[in-house]
């Protein structure tokens, strides 16, 4: 490891004194518990005229130090405005913004601890941006979400189910083919218009689809027009009530059967959940979804679909799913 430290004004006033003095450089530097060649070094590169004077080394040291080092990345206004649009505008994560700039082999890069720095430095920050005080760290996943307590107790009905979770088929446990999907519905306002969504495993790729109400029939029409052209082997939905009439999508959509996971156990349809609390970015909740329209809902889809996965080695889940390569930098 390297100890050297620069030279203090303080000691450059040590040189001025003894050199003034008639001392030696191989003296001086035995005072100064330095380096000879420290000292001849510093002599030379300073003195003006055959003059050295302190104060004007001090100064055109710090004047070289400015120039010494990398240069800030978000200092050039053009890759700033790239993050900000991808974190503010697109919702990325860190990760996937650094991820995809690596995976495209960009010109340029940047490590996410770099863009976390960043935000929490205030550098995206923007007015009204978020309430409170805390601007774009808000706009982080998971800042100033709610979590049940450990005593929370599930109080949703209870559904007549088909299979068990620990039934389902290796291959869609494994993540091995498309057409495993995981289901659930985000809701809006209480008792008014909700999501239903829709993950295929391997790829992450989401369909969804607004529906009037969180009403079994209404989940049933729309799970059907969502996937009756999709790659389909399983689907493994939430517990509520309203995936009651999964028997019926069953004899809809060529017999795909239904696994269900244990109760109060999220974590089994780990990718969905995943991907709600994304589309959440766009649809928080307590928002009445009733006046969104649906071009909206599928554009904010179609970003979600494009946005790359640290999961996927940041590829998109649209690249995923059709096999095609995009081109996002």
């Amino acid at each position: 490891m390297n100890h050297y430290t620069h030279l203090t004004i303080e000691e450059r006033e040590e040189i001025l004194k003894y050199s003034f003095l008639g001392f030696s450089i191989c003296k001086i530097a035995k005072i100064l518990h330095r380096n000879k060649s420290t000292i001849s070094r510093e002599l030379k590169r300073n003195a003006s005229q055959g003059k050295y004077s302190p104060s004007m080394a001090q100064s055109e040291y710090s004047k070289r130090r400015t120039h010494c080092g990398r240069k800030k990345i978000l200092n050039d206004p053009v890759r700033y405005e790239w993050v900000r649009n991808c974190f503010l505008d697109h919702q990325w994560s860190p990760e996937e913004i650094a991820g995809r700039l690596e995976y495209e082999k960009a010109d340029w890069s940047i490590s996410h601890n770099t863009i976390y720095r960043a935000i929490y430095a205030g550098l995206f920050d923007e007015k009204n941006l978020s309430h409170g005080n805390r601007g774009a760290i808000r706009k982080l996943r998971h800042r100033g979400k709610s979590r049940h307590t450990k005593d929370y107790v599930e109080k949703r009905g209870k559904i007549q189910i088909s299979n068990e979770l620990k039934d389902r088929p290796e291959e869609a446990n494994n993540r091995s083919r498309l057409g495993d999907w995981e289901g659930d519905t985000v809701a809006g306002a209480t008792g008014k218009a909700c999501l239903v969504t829709y993950v295929d495993r391997k790829s992450r790729f989401l369909k969804c689809m607004k529906i009037a109400k969180k009403k079994s029939d209404l989940v049933k029409e729309a799970t059907i027009q969502l996937l009756k052209e999709e790659p389909l082997c399983t689907i493994t939905p939430d517990r509520g009530k309203e995936f009651t009439a999964h028997p019926d999508i069953t004899e809809e959509l060529n017999q795909v059967q239904f696994y269900f996971p244990l109760p109060r156990h999220p974590w089994d349809r780990g990718t969905n959940e995943n991907t709600n609390g994304l589309l959440r970015e766009y649809f928080p909740k307590g928002k009445d979804l009733t006046d969104i329209s649906e071009e909206y809902i599928q554009e904010k889809v179609d970003e979600l679909n494009k946005r790359p996965r640290k999961c996927l080695g940041y590829k998109t889940p649209y690249e995923v799913y059709y096999s095609e390569t995009l081109h996002l930098i």
